[in-house]
């Protein structure tokens, strides 16, 4: 069971939805991958058991729906779609009653969130009509609501994960942006070559270099989203201080497709229980669990003795050695 589902299981039963699972790029979830593991195994990230992946949605339109959508049948929300109508006008009455109930701060904290509501909606109508305008697309296969720009359907995805974060409707999201064997190009990046055959770069330095300008772009994706989220006030501190953004590889060298020593990089305070600022290289050897372990007891579930294959816990906090010499 993925560390995300464990939280959701736990806690998800607070919100309205439990977890969402996005991705970017389009999975498939049979057929055979390497090593003769089924495609499952590459392409899912969230668990609900040992045997059960989760689907993932690639649509920001269906993402939409679900986390905001009005009408109570898919036929009252294909209705509301082909009217052109916003979300937000099959609920007036109700927003015009909750305004005489709230006073002036919590007005302009709602008015916040239905522009916020109303601005993504107009980018995935926008991006639809495009998309069915009869026009030639860099992604044929995609659903209509899918940009066919990396940043904009990555953007899209995260601006929805805020909006939901705000306002409660889940607390857990797992994003898969990309695909180990993917062939996608990221001109972007200033690469002209699909991602899976430039991470098998030889171990020659131009090579690598080209490589490494693919996974520059795709983390520089990850500031837009810890921005929006800093900017959204809770309480006396933001909502980027009360929440935990793990993002990682499966790949320590993607040449070899050498699992070892993969990256992981943590975002967010999770209710002040991470230190931040930290850059800890573990010892040859050290299970990635051993760091999701000690990531699960910062996001509250102490009781957890192990997970997958940990044999510890990871500090995530400055070694007392370092403070020492730093304050001697």
């Amino acid at each position: 069971t993925s560390l995300d589902q464990l939280y959701a299981q736990r806690f998800g039963q607070d919100t309205p939805i439990p977890s969402m699972q996005l991705c970017i790029e389009n999975i498939n979830q049979s057929g055979g991958c390497a090593y003769g593991y089924t495609c499952v195994y590459t392409d899912s990230i969230s668990w609900a058991s040992p045997t059960e992946p989760l689907p993932v949605i690639r649509d920001p339109r269906v993402a939409f729906d679900q986390l905001f959508g009005a009408g109570g049948t898919v036929e009252e929300r294909v209705l509301r779609r082909r009217t052109n109508k916003s979300i937000l006008d099959w609920i007036t009455g109700r927003i015009a009653q909750l305004r005489r109930e709230l006073g002036p701060n919590d007005i302009q904290r709602l008015d916040r969130y239905l522009d916020n509501v109303r601005e993504i909606e107009r980018r995935i109508q926008r991006t639809e009509a495009q998309n069915t305008s009869g026009e030639s697309r860099e992604l044929p296969e995609a659903p209509a609501g899918v940009p066919d720009s990396f940043e904009e359907h990555t953007r899209l995805m995260f601006d929805l994960q805020v909006l939901a974060f705000s306002s409660d409707v889940t607390r857990v999201f797992s994003l898969k942006m990309g695909r180990d064997s993917s062939a996608r190009v990221f001109p972007e990046s200033g690469s002209d070559r699909p991602f899976h055959p430039a991470s098998h770069h030889g171990a020659r330095e131009e090579a690598i270099l080209d490589f490494a300008k693919i996974n520059r772009y795709h983390v520089s994706m990850l500031p837009y989203f810890l921005e929006k989220l800093q900017g959204i006030q809770e309480g006396d501190t933001h909502l980027l201080d009360k929440t935990m953004i793990i993002y990682g590889s499966p790949m320590g060298d993607p040449n070899l497709h050498n699992h070892r020593r993969a990256p992981l990089f943590v975002a967010g305070g999770a209710n002040g229980r991470l230190e931040g600022g930290l850059h800890l290289n573990t010892p040859d050897g050290t299970p990635m669990a051993n760091a999701m372990l000690s990531l699960a007891h910062a996001l509250g579930m102490d009781d957890m003795d192990s997970f997958g294959d940990s044999t510890a816990e990871l500090s995530l906090s400055m070694p007392a050695s370092t403070l020492t010499s730093a304050g001697s």
